[in-house]
């Protein structure tokens, strides 16, 4: 869907511009963008399979939600929007952790150029996976995955992106850290 989104300039800083997001990609435009990683209290990691009408990594298995942050819109409640849309899943405000920003610049064969600023949140997966609703114009599945998948995608075919594996460390970092802190 082409919706109207934020730019930001190289620094992540919003510029009081907005165009929609077929013209961000075509152009590269950053613009901000939320990741949302859930987990489960017995270390494992939501994966959801990229629907294989998608433009960029059609099949892949990737971060449990992700999304265009609306023009104007908060980004957190941007965070809640795009997995309650994508996933059918509601979290509260408070159960969102933010555990940083993300510059992320590429330029994929098809001519999409993707420069954006993933603002990255993790949260505890409360529900059953029986229970979500996928957004079938964005996912295939979801699948519940060990969380040490995190740090093995050089070992996994089709399961995330080796090249980006720093990043899946420092979320696999994160959500251990917050197991740890849930058990004291």
């Amino acid at each position: 869907m082409d919706e109207l989104i934020d730019i930001v300039d190289e620094n992540g800083k919003y510029t009081g511009k907005t165009c929609l997001k077929s013209e961000a990609h075509k152009h590269g435009y950053f613009h901000p963008t939320i990741h949302v990683w859930l987990y489960t209290k017995d270390q494992q990691i939501l994966l959801q399979k990229r629907a294989l009408t998608k433009k960029v990594f059609p099949g892949l298995w990737d971060i449990s939600v992700a999304g265009h942050i609306a023009a104007g819109e908060e980004i957190a409640l941007a965070a809640l929007r795009e997995v309650s849309e994508e996933i059918g899943f509601e979290i509260q405000l408070e159960n969102l952790d933010k555990i940083g920003t993300r510059k992320h610049m590429v330029n994929h064969p098809n001519g999409i150029i993707d420069n954006e600023f993933h603002h990255v949140y993790i949260s505890e997966l409360t529900t059953s996976i029986d229970r979500l609703v996928i957004q079938e114009e964005e996912v295939d599945e979801l699948k519940l995955f060990p969380l040490e998948t995190l740090l093995n995608t050089k070992h996994l075919e089709n399961v995330l992106l080796p090249k980006y594996h720093d990043y899946y460390a420092f979320v696999y970092d994160k959500i251990i850290q917050k197991l740890n802190h849930l058990q004291e």
